[in-house]
């Protein structure tokens, strides 16, 4: 009878641990927070939504993107002359995120704008009309249900840093944790880096270029050029240049003006033969519109007519002599440098080039999760698709509009020179380029990094973590009071044998 007991009374216990197990490691309802950064590019604006568990907010690889709303029109760089629309072309996304985030949490979400190169070009041409653009903005963010935390133009260097935290945060290269549900990029965190080492990030836009990495030796030769962070315990010191003028678009325009300048000797009726775009291709420009920024306000000259007409003639090796034009190699006061006498540090791991590096390459079939495209295939896609005529081209993609479509083939030409002359990446380093679009759930860019350092999200230091898990706490308890029980009943019954058990003995 009392062993009878016991055991009841050691199952009732066994039983009782195992339900307080359960329950105590039963989900919580979710207490999840929300941010939005809006993207104030120079072609046009994004605004994204994150969110994470409030209860996580000091740790890695809890923050996703949950929604993203492209603005319709230009950037708001582009409201120059119309600055009272800049900020109610905002307000269909604002409504979006309304209904993204519950009602109750909206006062408490905070909304950011950050406005990139294009801005920082209008500001340089006519900074009253920046100013403008950006109270538009700024009255529009306010009259949000949001909790407005203000609207500015950031630096390129920042653009830079920003984008290279995002990557390496959704890579969890910063604690090494992996983010959350992003089983399907294994292979591709296994190819971009060691467990040790960050991610370089590549950005380009319209009217800007960035490139960030931590370099493998500690110089100092241009100070200017370098940040230091610490996060999570760890010391970063990372190189970052921004080469306002180099985004595509802009590149683009100066390419124009040079080319118009070198060819002002035989113009024949104003018209201008361009191999950066497709056989058959027209377009017209006007030459005011071609001088107005500062990216080519210095080139700009008298000409006998007012609009140049553009006609296409698909030839890639000449697209690429003349883009390289615009890299001026011929002074470097540094050990090494990239392009217009610009310090850069020997290039080190692998890197996440994004935006329209990705947008372009993506367009031209190039990119690829498992095993990047080599150099030479590279190559010689984007030459093929430059020959293509136009008649050709625009039937295939009628769905894109025709000014995008019409640029790729530059566009494309123009990566290849970026990385090539103004880098220097080679076939041997080419493979350590990786062209993301997201990671995880979210976009590769630089929002989500800067929306971190402004809630403070990534600690300097360490978070202090007990040694276990609560779940492997409460299992381990549990593990030891079974054994506990084990031990006790076997002691009892060596001591104290049952009948029967003695009855078998004999």
């Amino acid at each position: 009878k009392i062993l009878l007991i016991l055991g009841f009374l050691s199952t009732l216990a066994v039983i009782a641990l195992i339900a307080v197990a359960v329950t105590q490691n039963k989900p919580l309802p979710k207490n999840i927070k929300y941010g939005i950064v809006l993207d104030a590019g120079s072609s046009h604006t994004n605004l994204y939504v994150y969110e994470w568990p409030a209860e996580k907010e000091n740790d890695t690889g809890v923050v996703q993107q949950v929604e993203v709303c492209k603005v319709e029109g230009p950037g708001i760089s582009g409201y120059a002359h119309d600055t009272e629309k800049a900020g109610p072309s905002l307000a269909q996304c604002l409504r979006q995120a309304e209904e993204v985030i519950p009602s109750k949490q909206h006062q408490e979400t905070p909304v950011y704008l950050g406005a990139t190169a294009g801005m920082r070009l209008l500001s340089l041409e006519n900074k009253s009309a920046a100013d403008k653009v950006l109270s538009s903005v700024e009255k529009t963010l306010r009259s949000a249900p949001f909790n407005f935390q203000g609207a500015r133009i950031i630096s390129g260097q920042e653009e830079g840093a920003y984008g290279w935290i995002t990557i390496n945060y959704l890579l969890g290269n910063f604690k090494q944790v992996p983010y959350p549900g992003q089983s399907g990029w294994t292979k591709l965190l296994h190819s971009l880096k060691s467990i040790s080492e960050t991610s370089g990030a590549l950005d380009l836009g319209g009217a800007s270029t960035q490139i960030t990495f931590v370099p493998n030796e500690d110089s100092r030769e241009s100070p200017e050029n370098l940040l230091y962070f610490r996060l999570y315990g760890k010391d970063y010191l990372v190189y970052t240049h921004s080469f306002l003028c180099y985004g595509k678009d802009q590149a683009l325009q100066q390419k124009l003006a040079e080319d118009l300048q070198a060819s002002t000797s035989t113009l024949d009726n104003s018209s201008l033969l361009d191999p950066c775009f497709h056989q058959g291709y027209q377009r017209t420009i006007d030459i005011s519109d071609l001088f107005k920024n500062p990216c080519t306000s210095a080139k700009k000259k008298q000409f006998p007519f007012t609009q140049l007409y553009i006609q296409g003639e698909g030839d890639y090796q000449k697209c690429r002599r003349n883009i390289q034009k615009l890299f001026d190699k011929t002074h470097c006061p540094y050990s090494s440098c990239s392009f217009n006498g610009i310090y850069l540090p020997p290039l080190q791991g692998d890197f996440g080039a994004f935006s329209a590096f990705y947008f372009v390459m993506n367009f031209l079939n190039l990119t690829s999760e498992q095993s990047p495209v080599a150099l030479d295939k590279v190559t010689s896609a984007i030459e093929s698709f430059c020959a293509r005529p136009w008649h050709e081209v625009k039937p295939a993609y009628h769905q894109i509009k025709e000014k995008y479509l019409s640029e790729y083939c530059f566009s494309g030409a123009y990566i290849l020179s970026l990385l090539e002359n103004g880098y220097e990446f080679t076939e041997k380093n080419w493979q350590r380029i990786h062209f993301l679009g997201k990671i995880g759930s979210s976009d590769a860019g630089w929002t989500l990094g800067y929306m971190l350092n402004l809630t403070n999200m990534i600690p300097a230091e360490e978070p202090a973590l007990p040694p276990l898990s609560h779940g492997s706490y409460v299992g381990l308890m549990v593990l030891c009071s079974l054994v506990l029980v084990a031990v006790v009943l076997f002691a009892w019954l060596l001591f104290h044998k049952p009948k029967c058990l003695q009855k078998g003995i004999v």
